[in-house]
């Protein structure tokens, strides 16, 4: 029987705050550092979620909201929704790492 190792340059999970039993955010952000987790997909852009990634050092997607993507086809509707979600956390010094 042959061995191979794989690697791999980071680890990543979805995070999705629809939940019957959510933990709080500073929770799931210390448990994803303690765990090694350097990405995380998030499925909307809660203000205490990213505030909590703030400064965290991991790497954050964001997406839009499945009931929000028809709203998206208006320019300026997804502009308000980037400056809002997007540009406010990411900053330098303790922003959120918005990729």
């Amino acid at each position: 029987m042959s061995k191979f190792f794989c690697y791999v340059e980071g680890l990543g999970v979805n995070w999705g705050t629809q939940a019957t039993h959510p933990l709080k955010p500073d929770t799931v952000v210390q448990m994803l550092k303690d765990n090694g987790i350097e990405k995380v997909k998030l499925f909307d852009a809660d203000e205490e979620t990213m505030s909590a990634l703030g400064g965290s050092g991991i790497e954050v997607m964001v997406a839009i909201p499945n009931n929000q993507l028809a709203e998206m086809t208006d320019y300026d509707r997804a502009l308000q929704w980037v400056r809002k979600n997007v540009t406010s956390y990411n900053y330098k010094s303790g922003g959120v790492n918005i990729k």
